[in-house]
């Protein structure tokens, strides 16, 4: 099986161990990995803020990136989703048949992490550690566009030394929402102001959550709220070992 790595924009700027998670985990479960160079962003904040023509270029670079592979694995139900939902509407927008057609060959292979370790690798227990107090958002692009659903609280079940505490009012929304968080930011605090404080309710260590930019927008609201805590992506628990 060809697996490629779609590190994503976020996580190639500001958060590198993610990715290189990722990568760890998918090798130590036998999957060899390969990191496509040639690959930019997934178009999302272009098609979100309605500029369909100006991300036909990216969609065309994403699928040229990721031909070939048998799957696509990214840690960002946001990215995942975009590339399986978006990029055909941005496809059949352009009239390209060409671009059509590789949008149909590729979007149904890219896969959010916990998805492509339960539905294709069939594993729930990845051999990870992690002896902290835990709670999970699932965020609304998994939750609501890919129909994630319990597959990440599934893994981090089987995480040794690892307490999963519900979180309340899980299935609401962080406020992150990429551009509507510039675009509404008063009503985008607010929203993270509640989600901090239904973490905080929790009394966990650490905030997980398959998505670095709902993390970054949670953990903001918490750093500076000084809760003490920590947050983590999915990825980064799941590639940890007792000997790391």
């Amino acid at each position: 099986m060809r697996v490629a790595l779609m590190v994503t924009c976020i996580n190639d700027a500001l958060y590198p161990g993610t990715g290189e998670a990722v990568v760890r985990l998918l090798r130590r479960l036998g999957v060899d990995v390969e990191f496509p160079e040639a690959q930019t962003c997934c178009a999302q904040p272009m098609v979100n803020t309605g500029y369909l023509d100006e991300a036909v270029p990216v969609v065309r670079g994403f699928v040229s990136a990721f031909a070939g592979y048998d799957a696509v694995v990214t840690p960002s139900g946001s990215c995942a989703g975009s590339a399986r939902h978006q990029h055909s509407i941005v496809a059949r927008r352009s009239g390209d048949a060409g671009l059509i057609a590789a949008v149909e060959e590729v979007a149904p292979r890219v896969y959010e992490l916990s998805e492509f370790l339960v539905d294709v690798l069939g594993v729930t227990d990845v051999g990870a550690y992690y002896p902290h107090t835990v709670t999970y958002h699932p965020t609304c692009h998994s939750l609501r566009m890919l129909g994630v659903g319990d597959r990440p609280r599934r893994l981090l079940e089987q995480v040794r030394g690892l307490t999963l505490l519900d979180l309340p009012g899980e299935d609401q929304c962080c406020g992150f929402g990429g551009t509507f968080a510039v675009k509404n930011a008063d009503v985008s605090i607010a929203m993270g102001t509640d989600k901090a404080r239904h973490v905080c309710d929790t009394g966990a260590e650490v905030l997980v959550a398959g998505d670095n930019s709902c993390l970054t927008h949670i953990g903001g609201v918490l750093s500076r709220q000084r809760a003490g805590v920590r947050t983590v992506h999915l990825a980064e628990i799941l590639a940890s070992t007792e000997a790391s």
